[in-house]
Formats: structure tokens, sequence, C-alpha cells
């Protein structure tokens, strides 16, 4: 049940703040991600309604087409333009996302939440921890997540579209079914 995609089988994606993670750009619509992430090897039955959260009215979950029916790897939320706004990267069965030289996925949240605090100061903004103590980043547009694998958490990367005009900050952006995954 716990099982975790080992690190030389994950895809490897780059994370553009605001822009784009591996083949997805922000702002792209729900028939353009399904085929990127097809491309990918990767794989969604349907668009789902999504509670409403703020701008976002829709959610697409995709699973490696080798994967277990029941995973998901990556959720792609829209906004009620239509339009992809967040990506959450699932800790347990995603590609490996990169922001630079940080590995965002899969790894021990505290010794990742240290990196990830030099890197932002390396980049001039300021190091913050969301409500539930996860590293995150209103100007570079993510959050790390901590994802339950058995015994053990692994962190989880939730990226966002610039949220200027419909979140204040990237706490605002999480909806309420991202926040149900543990």
């Amino acid at each position: 049940m716990w099982q975790v995609v080992d690190e030389a089988e994950r895809a490897r994606w780059d994370y553009t703040p605001f822009v784009s993670v591996g083949p997805l750009r922000f702002g792209m619509s729900h028939n353009q991600t399904v085929t990127a992430m097809e491309a990918e090897g990767f794989t969604s039955p349907v668009l789902q309604t999504e509670s409403r959260h703020g701008v976002l009215t829709r959610r697409a979950d995709f699973r490696a087409t080798t994967a277990p029916g029941w995973s998901t790897a990556v959720r792609l939320y829209y906004r009620d333009s239509g339009v992809l706004a967040c990506a959450a990267v699932d800790a347990l069965w995603g590609p490996q996302v990169w922001l630079d030289t940080l590995r965002l996925i899969g790894q021990v949240p505290s010794e990742l939440t240290e990196r990830v605090f030099d890197y932002v100061t390396e980049q001039g903004t300021s190091p913050a921890v969301s409500v539930e103590g996860d590293a995150v980043s209103d100007e570079l547009g993510f959050m790390l997540r901590a994802q339950r694998a058995g015994d053990v958490l692994l962190t989880r990367a939730f990226l966002v579209a610039p949220f200027d005009d419909w979140a204040g900050t990237m706490h605002d952006c999480v909806p309420t079914s991202e926040w149900d995954i543990r």
C-alpha cells in the first residue's frame, strides 16, 4: 500500500516558478495538459468537479500508465476559466521535480526544508513556513507538503501559476482536497 517509486524510475521534470513544471505550462487548457501528460506516459480518466476553492473548480488526477489504477502521480487544478492554475506532484508516485539543484519530490521534509531555506535566501527572498509547518515560498510559487509513506514522511510539491489576481498567498491557493492528502 505504501509503495514508493524508486528515484531511478521517476521522470525528471524542471520547475520554472509561475511558468511551468515538466511538460505543463500554467495557463494550458485541460485538453492541452492531457496531450502533454500522455506524451510523458501519464493518463487521466476524466476531468472532475472540485469542491469550489475560490476560482479553482476542476481537477484532473494523472497516473503513470504502468502504475496501479488507484495511484495518482500528478494532480492538476484548473481555474473557472478552464486553464491550469496549480499542480501537485505526489511524493510516492510522482515524477522528480527539480528547482535548479533542489530535488523537491520524495525527500525527508526536515532535510529539504533546510536546503530550501538556504536556496530562497540566496535568491534574495525570505524563508517561510506554512501553517502546517511546510516550507513555502510566495515569491517562487511553491509549497512543499509532507505526505505519509508508511512510517515516514516524504515531500509532495504544490506549485502554482501567478496568483496575484485570485489569491493573496500560497496558502490561499491550496484547495481543500489537497489539504486532505496526508
